[in-house]
């Protein structure tokens, strides 16, 4: 018999209003958690899923030879909570990314969305991530492929460009090119990668951003839904973007400051006029979620580094990340970690 916080993390994700009911072709992409290699996990997509109901989530990128040669079931389980929820491949063997989106499919994912942006000299060495842009015919023939397997969605995430080849001009070919795949969504992050001389964390800051060229290719190619990405911070920055844009992709502010990035999220996107629940009943809302994992072996600290930036700017938020960070990793710890973190932080009248 399940623990009765179990029970109540699946009666509060049942019973919560306006619970999307996804379709292949109705997937709602306003606003979208981007991927992103170690953080991105189940178990930070069930805490976002806490706050936002409508976003979608979207998995840290996984490899095709991770899929098809590795430990599968690992790389692709995720809670029925998080949908809608993307699995996110690398890869560029048309087969083998054919091969795993099926996977993807079998596996209940909303959506499967190939990698063209990620610049770490690790994937470049396999052909995937961003060097991709380079080679905008084998893209396509990689989505053609995809969607041939599957009656999901497919789409593509990718960058302005790479090293030299940065202009407008080469950006409009390769999407040109990339569409005829049949693919009809584009994340752009709206950086170029510079592959040779830049680390992956500096490639998220110093390359300059260019949401014009963005706007620019909603205007040329109307057709396709084109969804933005790169060093958005707001909600009233999101609302700029989505006047030019179909969607907006949130990264790295979406995990540092979860509450403040996507409590209005469902309102300003979606139309869900829904109360929003407070910082301390949407934890409350995710401890049966912990001791579920906890049930099953899960290493505490694996969950509670999602949750540091919970408080973030709130009086007690220093203390509450302090005793996560300190207590989490230790033999044994257990819940009554995450309830001593929590207690640490006045509650908001």
């Amino acid at each position: 018999m399940m623990p009765p916080r179990i029970i109540h993390f699946q009666i509060y994700m049942q019973n919560q209003p306006n619970t999307p009911t996804i379709s292949s072709d109705s997937l709602n992409r306003r606003f979208s958690v981007a991927p992103m290699m170690d953080w991105t996990d189940r178990h930070c997509r069930a805490f976002h899923r806490l706050i936002t109901r409508h976003s979608v989530l979207y998995t840290e990128m996984v490899t095709t030879g991770a899929l098809i040669f590795g430990d599968r079931d690992r790389h692709l389980k995720f809670n029925a909570e998080e949908h809608p929820v993307a699995l996110q491949l690398g890869g560029s063997d048309p087969a083998h990314l054919a091969e795993c989106s099926k996977m993807a499919e079998d596996y209940g994912y909303d959506e499967v969305n190939l990698n063209v942006g990620c610049p770490s000299d690790r994937v470049q060495n396999n052909m995937i991530g961003a060097c991709l842009m380079a080679h905008p015919q084998l893209v396509a023939d990689c989505l053609h492929q995809m969607q041939q397997q599957v009656n999901i969605p497919v789409t593509v995430k990718h960058r302005l460009g790479i090293d030299d080849m940065d202009s407008y001009e080469e950006l409009h070919n390769f999407v040109d090119v990339v569409r005829q795949s049949g693919c009809q969504t584009f994340i752009v992050h709206a950086r170029k990668a510079i592959l040779q001389g830049l680390s992956p964390k500096e490639n998220r800051d110093i390359p300059p951003l260019k949401y014009e060229w963005v706007y620019r290719l909603k205007e040329e190619f109307p057709q396709l839904e084109i969804l933005i990405n790169g060093g958005i911070k707001s909600v009233a920055e999101t609302e700029v973007h989505l006047a030019s844009t179909d969607g907006v992709m949130v990264g790295r502010e979406a995990y540092q400051n979860p509450y403040q990035m996507m409590k209005d999220i469902d309102r300003i996107c979606y139309g869900d006029d829904s109360p929003v629940a407070s910082r301390h009943d949407i934890l409350r809302s995710y401890l049966p979620y912990i001791e579920s994992q906890l049930a099953e072996g899960t290493y505490l600290g694996h969950i509670t580094r999602h949750i540091l930036g919970l408080f973030h700017a709130q009086k007690g938020g220093r203390q509450f990340r302090r005793h996560l960070s300190e207590n989490a990793h230790k033999a044994g710890s257990g819940i009554e970690v995450v309830e001593q973190a929590m207690s640490l932080v006045p509650e908001q009248e």
